[in-house]
Order: C-alpha cells, then structure tokens, then sequence
C-alpha cells in the first residue's frame, strides 16, 4: 500500500474531514485521498476535470421527513442514479411528505459541508442507507466530508460503518435529464 492508501497520511492527508479520516483509519480498508479544488466538488464537474467515470462516483443526499415528525437519514446512491424520494424513501421514513434536508440542516446533522458530505464518519443515529447498485462497484468516489477532499474506497465501508443496504433505493437517472 502507498502512503495515501493506508491512510491518507502525507501531502494530502491533512484535507480529509477528521471524523472521516478516523472512520476510514478504524475500517482496516485501503484507501485513497484525492484532493480536490473546491470549485470542483460537484460530483459531475470534479470526474469530467479529473478523467474519473461517474458510474465509480457515489453521493451522500440527506433527506428529511416534513409529516409525522421531523426526521432525518443519510442516503448513498451513485452519480448516474436519482434517489426515489417519493416511494422508497417517503415509505422508509413513515411520512408523506419528504424534502432534502437544507443545507443547514445538512451541516447540522453531519458537520459537512454541501458538495462533501460523504456516509463515512456520520453521527450515529443518523440512519444510512445505501442504494444496492453502490455495492456491486470495484471502487466508489465519495466526498472527503468537506469540499477540498474526495475517498476512493471500496463499497465494503458500508459493512463497517452500519449501513443498510436498500434495493431499489434509487433509480436509473434519465439520461434526457
């Protein structure tokens, strides 16, 4: 393993989110941090710059419950998918009306910011569900936990920081848009 895989020690160790770092350091699992320009943190702007393909990238979307109670969970689907907000999830949650959580609420939640909230390193209690097209991945790209970082691990993380894996949790994006 280079300096970076075994834990993202060096020159771009010190980008990553502590809390991500110390969840990654404490999976056992290889992996590598890439920096990342914070203009660039958008998920399909940082592949197209850095020549990485979306289907290897995975976003962390924090949803809300509006109805039935305020209450929040943290899902990982990849980049070429949409989250199934109005079944899947709204039926998860227990409530008939579900937003994305807004960016302060995000940040409240998580300690991230928007354009680098990644599932590693999240608060427990927050639920966290993984779309199960992210398990068959190599690799998935995932934010460091704030802008200026990105993690390429293997999907095996979520087996070590308690994720539940949902079939059907998002669905093929439309390529039309």
């Amino acid at each position: 393993m280079n300096e970076q895989a075994r834990g993202g020690e060096g020159r771009t160790g010190n980008i990553l989110h502590a809390g991500v770092r110390a969840a990654l350091e404490a999976s056992g699992l290889a992996f590598e941090v890439l920096p990342c320009d914070p203009q660039d943190a958008d998920t399909a702007v940082f592949c197209e710059r850095h020549g990485y393909p979306l289907e290897d990238s995975a976003n962390c979307i924090v949803v809300k419950a509006k109805s039935g109670g305020e209450r929040f969970a943290a899902c990982v689907l990849l980049a070429t998918s949409r989250l199934d907000v109005n079944r899947v999830v709204r039926k998860r949650l227990g409530s008939r009306r579900i937003s994305f959580a807004a960016p302060e609420e995000t940040r409240a939640l998580t300690g991230m910011e928007i354009g680098g909230v990644t599932p590693i390193g999240l608060a427990p209690g927050l639920p966290l569900w993984v779309d199960a097209r992210v398990m068959a991945r190599e690799r998935v790209i995932l934010g460091g936990g704030n802008r200026h970082s990105k993690v390429v691990v293997t999907p095996r993380i979520f087996e070590r920081v308690g994720a539940e894996v949902i079939e059907g949790l998002a669905r093929e994006a439309d390529p039309a848009g």
